[in-house]
């Protein structure tokens, strides 16, 4: 849970907004998969799989958001976002193989 040691040293004004939202997207990301996997039917695995991928996407906006206000480096964005684009690829690709 990286987004939690992003957000623990944001400004406090942050908590209720920002930080809230971080958190949040990123326990709806491997919340939507758990729940995705565990579904028999293909259709209900890939509608939960894809929320969690629009949570990713959301979460590295948030994250993009969070270093022009100048809470996140530079490098700690370009680790984010390199980790995040590696995992967008394999959630990809198993929606793709789904979706087959």
């Amino acid at each position: 849970m990286e987004t939690y040691k992003f957000t623990k040293s944001f400004p406090y004004e942050e908590k209720f907004c920002l930080i809230n939202q971080m958190n949040r997207s990123a326990i709806s990301i491997p919340s939507n998969i758990a729940e995705g996997v565990s579904r028999k039917g293909k259709k209900d695995k890939i509608h939960f799989l894809n929320i969690a991928f629009a949570s990713l996407m959301e979460l590295v906006c948030q994250a993009e958001i969070s270093n022009e206000l100048g809470y996140l480096s530079r490098e700690e964005l370009c680790d984010f976002t390199h980790k995040a684009k590696n995992f967008v690829v394999k959630l990809h690709n198993y929606i793709t193989y789904l979706e087959r």
